[in-house]
């Protein structure tokens, strides 16, 4: 078996359409922005400085991804495990970032592309309260580019009409850190599902 080139890849791929090319917008139109408020839940790409890629899920009740403009939005930081990969890579590298945001119940997917800033701004943060608490920070993106992506990958997957898998086929994230590491006690899902409530 080998690897394939940069030249192996027009051979074996047909060039994109030009409808393809085209659906890419430099701003966020009236549909995206519509995308983005509906959206609970998103998955933030970034760079660090020595090459390194980090992808991050992020939620909150749906638009918590705030549309502050035609190429801005601004996304609150919550309580997470301080590993601040995601904010590490934008302060120290490029700043370039993507994101793809999800909508339950509909296959297609939006990508937004653009660099980002972190903001501690005492009036901005107290503008973004969640779950009665105030963001740690906010990061500011300046989106240049945006587009839908088709629904194939989701309808493949079945993501939203596939039957639910039991709780119980998977240990709980308490125990599989307990087993991986020897760190820590070992928690039930019922234990972790209400200590993350406390922290929202």
């Amino acid at each position: 078996m080998t690897d394939l080139a940069a030249g192996d890849l027009a051979s074996i791929y047909p060039k994109p359409s030009e409808r393809v090319i085209a659906k890419a917008r430099p701003s966020l139109d009236a549909h995206s922005r519509k995308f983005i408020e509906m959206s609970p839940f998103c998955v933030l790409a970034t760079s660090g400085s020595d090459g390194s890629v980090d992808a991050s899920p992020r939620g909150g009740t749906p638009g918590f991804v705030h549309v502050a403009g035609a190429n801005s939005l601004l996304m609150p930081d919550r309580s997470g495990n301080n590993r601040i990969d995601s904010f590490r890579n934008i302060v120290e590298g490029s700043g370039l970032l993507q994101l793809i945001f999800f909508v339950p119940g509909i296959d297609e997917t939006l990508r937004v592309g653009g660099r980002g800033t972190l903001s501690n701004d005492p009036e901005l943060m107290a503008s973004m309260v969640e779950f009665g608490k105030s963001p740690r920070a906010v990061l500011r993106i300046e989106v240049t580019e945006a587009y839908f992506h088709c629904g194939k990958a989701l309808m493949r997957s079945k993501l939203w009409s596939a039957e639910p898998v039991e709780r119980k086929v998977m240990p709980s994230i308490g125990e599989v850190i307990h087993d991986q590491t020897g760190l820590g006690e070992r928690e039930s899902q019922e234990a972790i599902y209400e200590r993350y409530k406390t922290q929202l």
